[in-house]
């Protein structure tokens, strides 16, 4: 089968949607960052997980990393608005323990692991430092925090300092809260957070495959048309 680029099958889809929609696309993979992705470790809750979601849509955060080592997670349609078709989700459910595979892998990636807790003494928003390389930071799940293990491969801790009698936030009132406040940081920094070039026409593919209607057989259309002219 003939091969085609990204780029190929994003000037073919782009006359299926109109110039408004098609700028607007282009705006927002400007905005997107992997510079800083969100680790959701065995969230019970599915609608704090989802308002997680939301968030980092909200905010340009792309991925989002999905442990369920007790939890099945489910999308909560009611909470994300349609926000998760946009982003992309990494789920890890198919070892005894998940939380290391998603390490293991994050790790691979050049991420360093960053454990939210809520402890007074480790790191604030204000003195972590984005220069120091791309970032996972994880959220635990809504009583226990995060794992024994997620704790001891941290490679920093990062925390919001309480001024209350309660000792913590609703986890995603911690996520919106955190990934605000470090997403701000990270714009207004000289750090080249933005994605690559071929990260961004992957995403705009997989964007117009979503949005247009049966676009897999205009695809495959478009693919023996143009096998049938190269031959």
């Amino acid at each position: 089968m003939t091969h085609f680029s990204d780029r190929q099958l994003i000037d073919f889809f782009s006359q299926f949607i109109t110039d408004e929609r098609l700028t607007l696309f282009q705006d927002i993979l400007k905005n997107r960052t992997r510079y800083l992705t969100v680790v959701l470790e065995d969230i019970y809750q599915t609608q704090n997980a989802s308002a997680v979601l939301r968030t980092c849509e909200c905010f340009g955060v792309q991925d989002i990393h999905i442990i369920e080592n007790q939890n099945p997670f489910k999308v909560n349609a009611r909470v994300t608005l349609g926000s998760a078709k946009w982003l992309t989700l990494n789920r890890y459910n198919k070892e005894e323990n998940n939380t290391v595979a998603a390490l293991d892998r994050l790790k691979e990636q050049g991420y360093r692991i960053i454990a939210t807790v809520p402890d007074p003494k480790a790191t604030t928003m204000e003195q972590f430092n984005l220069a120091a390389g791309k970032a996972a930071i994880v959220f635990g799940s809504e009583k226990p925090g995060i794992s024994k293990y997620v704790n001891e491969m941290a490679d920093e801790h990062l925390t919001i300092p309480m001024h209350g009698f309660t000792e913590s936030l609703n986890i995603s009132v911690s996520a919106a809260t955190i990934i605000y406040t470090l997403v701000s940081k990270l714009r207004k920094s000289k750090i080249d957070w933005h994605l690559n070039p071929v990260e961004s026409d992957e995403l705009m593919l997989k964007w117009l495959r979503k949005h247009i209607r049966r676009s897999d057989l205009l695809e495959a259309h478009f693919i023996e048309e143009q096998s049938q002219k190269m031959t």
